[in-house]
This record gives C-alpha cells, sequence and structure tokens, in this order.
C-alpha cells in the first residue's frame, strides 16, 4: 500500500495548443518512465489516430510517474472547448490543476473554461506559462491576464495566490524566476507539485467510498468505472453496493438529486495507472485513481460502496448539456455498399449505443423517422469526431446540417445557444471581419490592441452565426486570423441569420463527370468534382455564384464529327476542384441537404434526389408557408 502522503492527484488543464500533451512527454523524459533505448512517439498521451492527425486531445488520459519517492497521478485533458464534457468529470478526482497558459495568447475561452471548473471544486491551481522561449513571447503580459481571470472568476485568496512557474514544455525546463535560474531540467516543475498539491484528503480506515468519473469500454469484460477511491480499501472478489443517483427534475418545487437505484455486485477487475500501463491489482486503497469493472452497467457519477445503506450515496456529478443535433441516416443514395458497409437502422442505433458507453456528452434520440435517429453533442467538433471513427470502421451513412437546441424560458420565450469568440487578426482585416459578423449576429465587446500590428476582438455571438464561417475567415485573413470559442450560455433568439449566400450545382445525371462538362460549369459555379469522378442525380458537383440552385448535367460527352475530334479534352483547363473537410461541409449544407459519408469519399447531395419530387416538394411547402401568411394576417385584422 503506497503512503498517502507521497501521492499528488492533479491535471493538466489549458485551451487548445497551449502545450498539455508536450508537457508531459518531458515529464516522462525526466522522470524516466521508458528504458533509455526504447523508442518513444511525440505526444505520446494522444494515442488515437484522430489526435495525432489533428493534434488535439479528444479523451482525457491517466499516467503515473515517480518523482523522489513521491508517485503523481496526471490526467491529461482535451483542450477543445467541444470536449469539455471530458475535463467536467476528471476534475473530481485530483486535488490540483496545472494550469498551462501561452505565453503570446494569455488566456483564452477554454482557459477561463476549465479555471472556472477548477475554482468551483475549491482547487488551488498553479500557473505554468509555456512556450516562453518563442520571439513572441509575453510573460508578463500573459500572467497579468491570467490574474485577472482569477480575480474575475470570483477566486478566493488563497486560490488568488498561486504559485507560477515559466518556462518551455518542449524543450524541457521550468523555473520559478524568468531571467534568475539556468534553464535546465524539470526539478523546479515537481518540487512545486510536490509543495503545492496537497496529498489526498482521505479516509484509509474507514469503509469502502468512491465515485465512477470517467467510462471505458471492453468487449470481453463489459463497462469499466474510473474514479478516486474516497474511503476505506476493496479486495479483488468482496462484494460492494453500486448507487445510482439523478438530478430531481428542473420544474419540480424540490431541487436537489436523489438515489434511482442500487443494487449488490462484486469486483471482478481492477486496475491502477503505472506510467501509460493500466496494472491489474488485487487491492485498492484510498487515495487510488483506479479502474474498476464488475456491474454490468456503469454510469457517470454512480457510487461504490460497502455499506448497503443508500444514505452512502454522493450528489451526481454535472455535465452540461449538448447544444448542437443533426440526423445520422441511412444511405440510400445509388452508390450505397459500393465503398463500405452499408447499415441498415438497426446496425446504426447499435453502434451509436456503444458509443453513448464511453461518451457521455452525447445523446441520442428515436424520433420515429425510419431511415435515422437525432444525435446531440457539444459542438461540430465533438460530432465530427464521432463521425470519423464510424467512417474508418467502413460504415456508411448520411448526416443533416447541424442544427442548434433552444429552450423555453418561463414566459415561453425562444432561447439559444451562445458563445463567445476570440479573434487575433492583422489590424488590416478588423474591418471586414467586424462586417460579416455583425451581419451574423455577432455583438462586439471588446477591442484590445497590444501593439503589435494584431488586434484581439471578442463577440458574444450565437452559436448558428459561425455555421460556415470558418472557411470564410481564413480567407478573410489570408490564413493570418485565429478564432476560438467557447458555449457561455443562453441567450434570447437572434432572429434569421443568413449563413450562406450562394446555391449548390445540382446533376441530374449518374456517370462518371467528364472535362467537356466541367469546364462549361466552372465559368459560372466552383466545382466539387474532377473528371472521371463517379457522380449521380441529385449529387451537388459545385456551388454556384448566385443565391440559387441550378441543375447540371456533368456526364456531357462532346459529340464527335469530321472536325472534331475524341482528343480535343485534353488541351481543357479546368481550376482545381474544392475539396472540403468533413466539417466544412457539415457547416456547407443547407437543410434540405445531406452529407453522404463513406471509407473511401464524402459526397454532398440532396435529401431528396429525384429532381421532379424536389419540385413537387417545394411547391407543396410554398402553398403551406402562403397559408400559414394568410392565416396571421386575418388572426392579425
Amino acid at each position: 500500500m503506497t503512503d498517502i502522503a507521497h501521492v499528488r492527484n492533479l491535471a493538466i488543464v489549458a485551451h487548445i495548443d497551449h502545450g498539455k500533451t508536450t508537457l508531459i512527454d518531458s515529464v516522462f523524459k525526466a522522470t524516466q518512465t521508458f528504458r533509455k533505448n526504447q523508442e518513444v512517439a511525440e505526444r505520446l498521451m494522444d494515442n488515437n489516430v484522430l489526435e495525432r492527425e489533428r493534434g488535439i486531445t479528444i479523451r482525457s488520459k491517466h499516467c503515473t510517474v515517480s518523482w523522489n519517492d513521491y508517485l503523481i497521478n496526471i490526467i491529461d485533458t482535451p483542450g477543445h472547448a467541444d470536449f469539455s464534457g471530458e475535463v467536467e468529470r476528471v476534475l473530481s478526482m485530483v486535488d490540483s490543476v496545472l494550469l498551462l497558459v501561452d505565453a503570446n495568447e494569455g488566456p483564452m475561452p477554454q482557459t477561463r473554461y476549465v479555471l472556472m471548473r477548477a475554482l468551483r471544486l475549491g482547487l488551488r491551481p498553479i500557473v505554468v506559462v509555456n512556450k516562453v522561449d518563442r520571439p513572441s513571447a509575453r510573460p508578463d503580459y500573459a500572467l497579468n491576464r491570467t490574474f485577472d481571470l482569477f480575480i474575475e472568476l470570483g477566486a478566493t485568496d488563497e486560490q488568488a495566490n498561486f504559485p507560477v512557474l515559466y518556462g518551455s514544455g518542449l524543450d524541457g525546463w521550468f523555473v520559478n524566476e524568468l531571467g534568475k535560474e539556468e534553464h535546465r531540467g524539470m526539478a523546479a516543475l515537481f518540487q512545486t507539485i510536490i509543495d503545492e498539491v496537497p496529498s489526498p484528503q482521505v479516509n484509509q480506515d474507514g469503509d469502502f467510498l468512491m465515485q465512477v468519473s470517467s467510462l471505458d469500454w471492453n468487449e470481453y469484460i463489459g463497462q469499466i468505472g474510473c474514479g478516486r477511491v474516497l474511503r476505506g480499501t476493496l479486495r479483488k472478489g468482496e462484494d460492494f453496493t453500486r448507487i445510482v443517483t439523478k438530478l430531481k427534475d428542473p420544474s419540480s418545487q424540490d431541487k436537489g438529486w436523489e438515489v434511482a437505484s442500487s443494487s449488490r455486485v462484486k469486483g471482478i477487475h481492477m486496475w491502477i495507472t503505472r506510467g501509460l500501463t493500466r496494472v491489474e491489482t488485487d487491492e485498492i486503497s484510498a487515495g487510488d485513481i483506479v479502474w474498476l469493472a464488475g456491474p454490468p452497467e456503469i454510469g457517470i457519477g454512480d457510487t461504490f460502496c460497502r455499506s448497503e445503506d443508500t444514505n452512502e450515496a454522493l450528489k451526481p456529478l454535472e455535465i452540461e448539456e449538448p447544444t448542437l443535433s443533426m440526423f445520422f441516416l441511412v444511405n440510400n443514395g445509388p452508390f450505397s455498399g459500393q465503398d463500405g458497409t452499408a447499415i441498415m437502422l438497426r446496425q446504426l442505433k447499435e453502434r451509436l449505443e456503444r458509443e453513448l458507453r464511453v461518451n457521455v456528452a452525447l445523446r441520442m434520440e428515436d424520433v420515429g423517422r425510419p431511415d435515422g435517429v437525432k444525435v446531440s453533442g457539444r459542438g461540430e467538433l465533438h460530432l465530427a469526431i464521432l463521425i470519423e471513427e464510424m467512417r474508418r470502421e467502413g460504415l456508411e451513412f448520411c448526416i443533416s446540417r447541424p442544427e442548434v437546441i433552444t429552450r423555453l424560458d418561463e414566459n415561453g420565450n425562444v432561447l439559444e445557444p451562445i458563445e463567445q469568440l476570440i479573434i487575433d487578426i492583422p489590424e488590416e482585416h478588423q474591418g471586414i471581419i467586424i462586417e460579416k459578423l455583425a451581419k451574423r449576429k455577432g455583438e462586439l465587446t471588446t477591442v484590445e490592441n497590444a501593439g503589435t500590428k494584431t488586434i484581439r476582438v471578442e463577440f458574444e455571438i450565437p452559436t448558428r452565426g459561425l455555421f460556415g464561417y470558418r472557411s470564410e475567415f481564413l480567407t478573410d485573413t489570408r490564413g493570418l486570423g485565429i478564432m476560438a470559442s467557447r458555449f457561455i450560455g443562453y441567450g434570447p433568439w437572434c432572429g434569421n441569420i443568413v449563413s450562406r449566400s450562394r446555391g449548390s450545382v445540382v446533376s441530374i445525371e449518374t456517370g462518371p463527370a467528364t472535362a467537356y462538362a466541367l469546364e462549361g460549369l466552372q465559368e459560372r459555379s466552383v466545382i466539387f468534382v474532377q473528371p472521371t469522378e463517379r457522380t449521380y442525380a441529385g449529387q451537388i458537383v459545385g456551388e454556384n455564384s448566385r443565391n440559387m440552385d441550378i441543375t447540371c448535367n456533368p456526364t456531357k460527352r462532346k459529340h464527335l464529327t469530321n472536325h472534331r475530334s475524341s482528343t480535343k479534352d485534353i488541351g481543357v483547363k479546368l481550376d482545381v476542384p474544392r475539396k472540403m473537410t468533413l466539417e466544412q461541409a457539415m457547416e456547407w449544407i443547407r437543410d434540405d441537404e445531406l452529407v453522404e459519408i463513406t471509407p473511401r469519399t464524402m459526397r454532398i447531395r440532396k435529401a431528396v434526389l429525384d429532381t421532379k419530387e424536389r419540385r413537387r416538394g417545394a411547391k407543396k411547402q410554398i402553398a403551406i408557408d402562403e397559408s400559414a401568411n394568410g392565416l396571421q394576417l386575418r388572426h392579425s385584422a
């Protein structure tokens, strides 16, 4: 059993790209977690293929290192706002956090969020000003802005009197005072952790008690719960009670939470972490961060205890609700099943139900559609990662345009998600950016000029206003702008927002696209396909230059005569087709359009493929709208 006084539990939190995972690489090197001759990859904690490709952390991960007889449990957390659900839970397992702040950017939207969560739990952060060796570094500016953020978020005097470290996670050095110490080694970081992070305040002699903060799944074992043991010990094979708690209905007068159920179960497997590896153990004790399997079902916030008394139940963990939703639909296109596995609705539901076992910020709702289900998440990236994972599993399906999840206030008024948007742009681009965001209902709150020909502009904007804007933003700033946003709450509905001002070019034939047809189309549109690429009727092959949909035949060939030869197309000059990423396609499509996902390709299409059916549906919708408008006028008269 580990001496509890020599255990430190902490999480590393920061905005995206501020250096959390790179810092942990240096921690591993300094503590000699791996053999000297062992080949170790960079960003070792990002072990998921998508994490490495995108350079972001998607799932929180645990590791354990040793330093001078101290056992330090570290949790690496995601930095993107869409994965905040991972941060919310793991902070309940730790006694402090390392708050990383980029020495140039200073606090960003996600910095505010993770710090707010840490302060609410009563944690006293250690501030690490990272990347101070960069030419554009402003460590004093970053530290002052961070202190202002502590005060703004209502930090106590003890929390605001935080320890500070300066250094470079990439180069592996940290110091307590910049300019007064040699830039060498990680000793200052480890000593600060040992001195400033309290040991776990737990009771090792009482009955076993822990709360589940994270979930995993194993095909052979089943559900696995992770959490910190708060009291006592548990040995392998001993019985314990699983207590499920839930928040009461917000509409009821009796607020708070209640016990939903309890059951007697037996622990089958128990693990602790050493380095990056889970090591099976026969006994767990208070202060340990452990993985436990046994109950057939485990949920976030479940209480595990030795007693059968439900008074031992702990308050359920707070998880913020999703803000975006979209439909996941069965692929009914003519090329269905040719690139991957064409799944039916039952298989689609089964795959999403497996995801719900570990992705607690996700929701799935069966709304009665025979061809799909409604899936809700924390943001576009949150849903895009799930879609990409399913695609790489060989599945084919379609997705609809994301839509925001609205609420009603006590007076019946519609509320919608609002985001804080922070933009760093060159001074010469501020006019066009402010103008376009104003059209998207963005409200300018702050303009800050740091004197480096770059300004920071802050907005409060509806989530809907950001749909389709990121690619437009990069174009307007010549790729020099940086944009970050986070959900801050619900506000009054801001009215209609026009997010796309151009129509679609829709194919009316099925077959391979030809250079002859595309040459004529590119004069008045941006093309999405290239010659010889297979297309089908109802597929969108380009973006019209005007705000209206047009039809075309991208398979049209040049008729041969004695004056024209079949080799004349060799001299045709075509523009490079626009190839969208998954997120760009999700933002670009309209309500009557879908993105078709397959393992090999991604196509944009109309929800109704047949041209005549689309026209009939449009006429019917116009009639319904005119009837509704007439009824409204009669009522107002």
